[in-house]
């Protein structure tokens, strides 16, 4: 069943790239859907029944194709199973032009089952070619389907975002032929034990490559500069995966790989890891003080939120990997809820820019309004929203670090403080400029002749279906963080206790 989760959404969805173009619309959004329900229900079975897949693949050099679930994988697993379903149905509201409808969903169930492939993987190489086989479909949805109006900048973001996530892909690589050399095995599970036992220099060896290849992609600063571009350009949905399921996966390969594998080694890189982010907390929330643009400004927010994730992994600690985990979680839902709604806002108006007098939601779009307010408070780590608990937790398990040299966590610790302060003053700034808005007129003009005929202001059918879902999710994880913790804390304590 978990195998079976993994490759429907694939298989269905290279189908549908290579040979579904003369589907109508209503044709292969109604595949999509089918199918992606379909992975739903065979992952909800595998997790019930604990289902797992374990076969000799290239026997010749011990690598299995070796899937399943654990407490560490499995919210992950979820939230790109409802993030890829979301999407999907996202688009029957609108398909993004650029090429014919089922290519879009195509590239959507191909990225959401290597994610899945992803987050499943028991096997190093295994983890490393469904981590690359999402980069793909992702860089179609970016090159092809974002901006219909700037062709050159969906080339350059396109093309910025091959060049670094490739980067990082070759150091990791290196980095995971290099631990399985020396300890012996592929698998994972068996690297926990064999990998802490390698020499310390051998050790810190992996650790700086795979922290220097997965950091491209989480993004750390100064790493992060392919991501604004990426999503400023790329379609809602695109936008959706990228910020909900894609960064998860390189911090996710964090805890797999030198965390979990190569712990002293991780340790004496950590520090500097643990600045690194504090570095992009900060940084992202001044840039997000003075963006003009509103899916740049989300994108420089996530630079930010992924830099509490990395600084929790760098504390070292377990309180720091569970607070991690939970940071993941929650900026997937919180990030697709603020992107959907400015991904609507940009269908209605054209463009969503803070250097020009916009309309007032309050008046005009209440629900839209309602939900990005919504969205922003999580997003400043208002208590009793999603994201308080990960950024809560970063800062703690960072204060409470045993390593470093001095008070070098501590002062990381203070400027974290410091992004959540940032992030309430550029998230209050977003709230007065569209929920107060500017100016008295209904909607921004997007036709050629300046008419607001059809413009639509208020959510649709699909569109209310999806924020509906992920605010349910952001305040359901704000209120019981133990949804999550219950899952992922016997798998943590194992990882840092062995």
């Amino acid at each position: 069943m978990l195998l079976a989760a993994v490759a429907v959404p694939v298989l269905a969805g290279l189908w549908l790239v290579a040979a579904g173009r003369g589907l109508s619309r209503r044709a292969a959004l109604d595949a999509a859907l089918l199918v992606a329900l379909a992975s739903a229900g065979l992952l909800a079975a595998a997790m019930w029944f604990g289902d797992s897949f374990d076969r000799a693949w290239i026997s010749a050099i011990g690598i299995r194709l070796s899937l399943g679930i654990d407490g560490i994988s499995a919210p992950l697993l979820v939230l790109t199973t409802v993030i890829g379903l979301l999407v999907v149905v996202l688009a029957r509201s609108h398909t993004p032009a650029g090429g014919a409808p089922a290519t879009y969903l195509g590239a959507v169930l191909i990225a959401t089952g290597g994610a899945l492939a992803t987050f499943a993987a028991r096997d190093a190489v295994v983890f490393f070619i469904a981590f690359e086989l999402v980069l793909i479909p992702v860089w179609l949805l970016i090159h092809r389907f974002g901006d219909p109006h700037d062709e050159n900048a969906r080339r350059d973001a396109g093309l910025r975002f091959v060049l670094f996530t490739v980067s990082g892909s070759v150091l990791m690589l290196v980095g995971i032929l290099a631990l399985v050399s020396a300890a012996g095995t592929s698998s994972l599970d068996e690297l926990v034990a064999a990998g802490a036992t390698l020499p310390l220099g051998t050790q810190t060896l992996v650790a700086v490559l795979l922290v220097a290849g997965l950091a491209v992609k989480v993004p750390v600063f100064p790493l992060h500069t392919w991501l604004p571009a990426a999503h400023t350009t790329a379609p809602t949905g695109g936008s959706v995966i990228l910020a909900a399921i894609l960064l998860k996966m390189g911090t996710y390969g964090l805890v797999r790989l030198p965390v979990a594998s190569v712990p002293d080694g991780f340790g004496r890189i950590a520090p500097v890891l643990a600045v690194l982010a504090a570095i992009g907390i900060v940084w992202g929330g001044l840039v997000c003080l003075v963006e003009v643009e509103a899916k740049r400004l989300i994108a420089y927010s996530s630079v930010a939120h992924m830099g509490f994730v990395t600084l929790a992994l760098a504390s070292g600690t377990e309180v720091g990997v569970q607070a991690a985990l939970i940071g993941n979680i929650a900026h997937g839902v919180v990030s697709a809820l603020l992107f959907v709604v400015i991904g609507g806002l940009k269908e209605r108006w054209g463009a969503v820019r803070f250097d020009r007098p916009l309309p007032a939601l309050r008046e005009h779009a209440p629900r839209l309004g309602f939900v990005l307010i919504l969205g922003l408070a999580a997003a400043l780590g208002l208590p009793g929203l999603a994201a308080f608990w990960g950024e809560f937790m970063a800062i703690y398990a960072a204060w409470t670090s045993p390593l470093g040299p001095g008070l070098l966590l501590k002062v990381c610790a203070a400027l974290a403080a410091l992004g959540a302060v940032l992030a309430a003053a550029y998230a209050l700034r977003v709230a007065r400029l569209l929920w107060v808005g500017e100016t008295d007129e209904p909607a921004i003009p997007t036709a050629a002749d300046g008419s607001r005929e059809g413009v639509q202001t208020e959510t649709l059918g699909s569109e209310r279906l999806v924020l509906t879902v992920l605010v349910l999710a952001v305040v359901a994880i704000g209120i019981a963080p133990h949804l999550v913790w219950s899952v992922t804390a016997e798998d943590v304590r194992v990882v840092m206790t062995r």
